[in-house]
């Protein structure tokens, strides 16, 4: 079940938080909601989560309207916020038993969902434990297990990582990779951009409340660039399938991971098998490494099947990071 959200608007007294905002984030993928403080990220997530209401436009939840069916979307949802708050004096397993029976979930279901969310999480030593003793990382890590306890379709996170050990980060990503895989939405917001762009399939940046296009966000996006328009007047979509709403040319999330970079044990060899045509479109740098374009995993396990087939000992094949946070400070410096 997707997200959706259409010329979304909220106001705090006359300042505008949200600002005809429109997105759309389908179900098998995570999406990563990227902007400065300020620029309404959270303030989207409550409304998409139910906790506000808009002042003007629509949402769909897994196909449930967070304003005329709350209580269903508190069902559908696991909502993890950026400070996970607890009842100090409960243990862990207490914590989660309460929100698991707020869920509606039966006495014998709620405790195995309990248990597994616990050790999902590796906090299953901790289970008797009182919140109080437990660190931000641990605190931040039953806050997750929280918001899966009910087994939810559509996922929507604030910060998950802040507190967290680097152990429990590259467990996140994981559990929040498993989930998409299953089906499940996933809507992740962070300041960590090294870690948001290991996490995540594609981004929608936000400032001043609205949806943007990052300079250079490719072909996708060239029609909504053309027609200057911000992301009050566009739809920022992740996947396929795209097209204009009400006249609006639609915003796709920049998609990242395209360009990967490969090492040989020779670099000879390596170039070589550039030269002759196999990969198109690859580039040997100076180093002797080669830069491609390559639209998503599969593409990705099909060049490595290739090259080495080919006869080429590749060192490495991985995607070139930093390219989100070259991506947010193009845009930032644009927008100033």
């Amino acid at each position: 079940m997707s997200i959706e959200a259409t010329q979304v608007t909220r106001f705090f007294g006359s300042a505008p938080a949200v600002q005809r905002l429109s997105l759309s984030a389908p179900a098998g993928a995570i999406t990563g909601l990227v902007g400065p403080n300020g620029a309404g990220k959270t303030t989207l997530l409550l409304m998409l989560a139910a906790l506000l209401r808009p002042d003007t436009g629509a949402i769909k939840v897994a196909g449930l309207d967070p304003v005329t069916q709350p209580r269903q979307v508190h069902q559908a949802v696991g909502w993890m916020p950026d400070a996970f708050g607890t009842w100090d004096s409960l243990t862990c397993t207490e914590i989660l038993l309460t929100f698991a029976a707020a869920q509606g979930l039966d006495d014998v279901t709620a405790r195995e969902r309990t248990a597994d969310m616990l050790a999902l999480v590796h906090l299953e030593d901790m289970a008797r434990t009182p919140a109080r003793v437990l660190s931000r990382g641990q605190k931040q890590r039953l806050g997750l297990a929280r918001a899966l306890v009910h087994s939810p379709q559509v996922l929507l996170l604030d910060e998950p990582a802040a507190g967290m050990d680097p152990r429990s980060r590259a467990d996140l990503r994981g559990i929040l990779r498993d989930l998409a895989g299953q089906g499940a939405t996933v809507l992740v917001s962070s300041h960590v951009l090294g870690e948001l762009e290991e996490m995540v399939d594609g981004v929608v940046f936000m400032s001043r409340g609205r949806a943007v296009v990052p300079p250079g966000a490719g072909p996708a996006n060239d029609a909504a660039t053309a027609s200057g328009q911000d992301a009050g007047d566009s739809v920022a979509e992740t996947g396929a399938g795209t097209a204009a709403v009400g006249g609006v040319v639609p915003v796709r999330p920049t998609p990242l991971h395209t360009t990967w970079r490969m090492r040989a044990l020779s670099p000879e060899r390596l170039a070589a098998w550039v030269r002759a045509g196999a990969p198109p479109g690859a580039v040997v740098d100076p180093g002797g490494s080669v830069h491609l374009e390559v639209p998503d995993d599969a593409a990705a396990a099909r060049i490595l099947r290739l090259a080495v087939e080919d006869g080429v000992e590749v060192v490495s094949f991985a995607p070139v990071t930093g390219a989100l946070e070259a991506a947010y400070l193009a845009m930032e410096e644009e927008r100033a």
